[in-house]
């Protein structure tokens, strides 16, 4: 049984990708198909060089993204301004330590609107112009499946607090209901859906730090429970969902355990997991895994390589990664992933590019060692 390959999904955009995005987002106007062709042309060269990295379930890298959440605001309605920075708690606990990530560019510049009235979905057009984008690249690098991925309510609210919405779980239902709309389109147009969901655990230490442990998992309930709704009328098998603590080098000393928060994220509809289990604090959870009953039919997507460092993992060190799983669910039930994805947001990444890419060749010979048992 060989074992796949894929990744969370962002990838290193060019220079001139980043400057055509930074440029809408500051309101500079471009011609529509100049524009369009660039967008195009950048998801296809991104799709080929998955393939001769030997990336098996490959995305478009985000690549019409300047982020994997704040774009809803160009798809639904009822979002303006911006919202305030709120860095993780973690964070927080060694303030010189985040003073020397904000002057590396590690806070992001770009706006991250708040919701201001009713939510509902403004265009499809920039969703269907991905996804055309996206299965022309698929054609032409030869490959028959890939993944887009998809916000989660939870992650929106996350980044972009409601001034419209009476509760929380008022604004996360209609959030989903949006939502509802782009989820069913990538799936309908043959695509592997994936939803971003780090609400599940960078929340945790952003969105509810004044919950204790049990009120936060009250809340991821409630999380999985909007995302499960706007999912309701996709197949589990076409679904899966990435969580994480946050993308960032850092202490991370405030994360919730994989342990304690696993028995409601195995709740979620997405029939596949993509979580951390390289970096220096989550590696050893893969014994979270061993010790509870793992649903039969969830496919596991160990994050096999550490997006925030440029160590390249030696190809056997991946293999030992995937050996664990395996050892858990059986190789059929095991795909070789990454800790998140590589460009938080784009013009940002703590990869060199030119590394990332030797990161995922080593991930596919990992991969392959793990095969050959």
């Amino acid at each position: 049984m060989r074992i796949k390959t894929t990744h969370v999904g962002s990838l290193p955009r060019s220079a001139l990708i980043a400057d055509l995005l930074f440029g809408a987002e500051k309101g500079l106007v471009f011609e529509p198909a100049a524009y369009d062709r660039a967008m195009n042309e950048a998801t296809s060269a991104i799709v080929a060089k998955q393939r001769a990295a030997g990336v098996d379930i490959p995305s478009d890298g985000e690549t019409s993204k300047i982020s994997y959440a704040t774009y809803i605001k160009d798809r639904l309605s009822g979002f303006a301004g911006d919202s305030p920075r709120s860095p993780p708690q973690d964070l927080e606990d060694f303030p010189s330590f985040l003073q020397k990530l904000a002057k590396a560019g590690g806070t992001p510049q770009y706006r991250r609107p708040r919701c201001v009235g009713p939510i509902a979905v403004k265009s499809l057009e920039p969703l269907h112009k991905d996804i055309a984008a996206m299965q022309a690249g698929l054609a032409a690098s030869g490959y028959s499946e890939g993944f887009m991925n998809s916000a989660s309510p939870g992650v929106i609210a996350l980044f972009q607090p409601s001034d419209h919405h009476a509760t929380l779980d008022a604004y996360l239902a209609d959030l989903a209901e949006a939502m509802r709309a782009e989820y069913e389109a990538i799936v309908a147009a043959g695509l592997i859906l994936q939803i971003d969901a780090p609400d599940l655990g960078l929340g945790r230490h952003m969105m509810y730090k004044d919950l204790d442990e049990a009120g936060f998992l009250k809340r991821v309930a409630v999380h999985i429970e909007a995302l499960n709704h706007a999912l309701r009328n996709v197949p589990r098998e076409r679904v899966r969902m990435h969580i994480c603590w946050g993308n960032y080098e850092g202490p991370h000393t405030r994360d919730i355990m994989l342990r304690t928060v696993l028995p409601e994220v195995v709740k979620a509809k997405p029939g596949a997991l993509l979580f951390e289990a390289s970096n220096p604090r989550h590696a050893h959870e893969w014994t979270a895994w061993r010790d509870m009953k793992v649903p039969d039919d969830l496919v596991l997507i160990p994050g096999c390589l550490d997006s925030t460092t440029n160590f390249v993992e030696h190809p056997e060190l991946v293999a030992q990664r995937l050996e664990r799983f395996v050892s858990i669910v059986g190789a059929e039930r095991v795909i070789a992933g990454t800790d998140c994805g590589f460009s938080t947001f784009a013009g940002f990444g703590v990869v060199d590019p030119e590394i990332v890419w030797a990161k995922l060749g080593a991930l596919a010979e990992g991969a392959a060692i793990a095969s050959r048992g």
